[in-house]
């Protein structure tokens, strides 16, 4: 049997350390690096986004970042197939790719090579959800899509507007659920073979990186970036529901104090790294490392088991 190329993952929550284990992973191995994050690939948005920088690049090519309009939608789709022409065209330089990132989504998509299918937009539905949601509140379609799709809404957030109301357009568009439809669309082996790794860290420590990481976003100029996105563009089909951007564009419009802001956007951010973490831990497949312990150690133990992989394959 003919062996995939191998392609490492390196997932985990918010402000766990990713970036810096991940660049000094690709200079250890002649590697490249996909992002696989929904926020950064907006331009426009780096600071709310922790959007790596070039000093941080250290040189080592990065694809996937900064390439799409805020005014313009992007799919789980979009990415999967941006993200495995990116890892092709790595692997034809003779180097490996490596996919880095925290949107459980981006990291199922490309490890199970699920194919989404084509569904066209029913905007008179759409604009009836939307009324639905304006008039009752997001709770009833929430409530509604988890009827629908159980095992859907159970892996989002029930504030995340968006994908409820993916879930119900899914189900009105096709008669099948998303999770169904989503079954039957792994049928297709992965053209790679998949190395995932997930930087856990103590509980405490993460937090306390959260709440530190949102005081530096806010001195190098978040209110400011938000601003200049709400001057610079009409519409934000899905950037300005991103983390940060919602809270700050709450604070502009005078709907709450700065200092509420500051411990709202902390508070959801600690939260969202929860939630990253009960994802990632669902999947039997991820190996766990920890973010606490030398960058040295962890970079040998992934390159360990790389090379053991290599040996088997031969």
């Amino acid at each position: 049997m003919k062996t995939k190329p191998k392609v490492i993952v390196i997932c985990g929550p918010t402000a766990s350390g990713k970036t810096g284990l991940s660049v000094k992973l690709a200079q250890a191995m002649n590697g490249e690096i996909v992002s696989c994050d929904s926020m950064q690939i907006y331009k426009d948005m780096n600071i709310g986004t922790a959007k790596v920088t070039k000093e941080e690049m250290q040189g080592i090519p990065h694809y996937l970042i900064d390439f799409v309009s805020p005014d313009k939608r992007y799919s789980v789709a979009d990415f999967q197939n941006d993200s495995e022409k990116a890892i092709s065209e790595i692997i034809a330089k003779g180097k490996t790719p490596i996919v880095v990132g925290g949107t459980g989504l981006y990291v199922d998509t490309l490890m199970y090579h699920i194919q989404y299918p084509e569904i066209e937009t029913d905007l008179e539905y759409r604009k009836q959800l939307e009324e639905m949601i304006q008039e009752q509140g997001l709770e009833v379609a929430y409530e509604k899509a988890k009827e629908i799709d159980p095992q859907a809404t159970e892996k989002i957030s029930s504030n995340d507007q968006k994908r409820i109301m993916r879930i119900l357009e899914i189900y009105h568009q096709t008669g099948k659920t998303k999770t169904q439809l989503e079954i039957e669309s792994r049928r297709e082996e992965p053209p790679y073979e998949y190395l995932v790794y997930a930087i856990d860290m103590d509980r405490e420590k993460l937090y306390d990186r959260i709440n530190q990481r949102v005081d530096i976003m806010i001195n190098q100029g978040l209110i400011e970036e938000v601003k200049e996105l709400l001057e610079k563009y009409k519409e934000f089909p899905t950037a300005m529901q991103g983390l940060g951007y919602k809270e700050v564009a709450a604070y502009l419009k005078s709907d709450m104090t700065k200092e509420e802001m500051i411990e709202t956007l902390k508070q959801e951010t600690r939260r969202y790294a929860k939630r990253q973490l009960t994802w990632f831990r669902k999947n039997k497949e991820i190996k766990w490392i920890d973010g606490l312990r030398p960058v040295e150690e962890n970079i040998q133990r992934i390159l360990e088991d790389y090379e053991e992989k290599e040996d088997k394959n031969g």
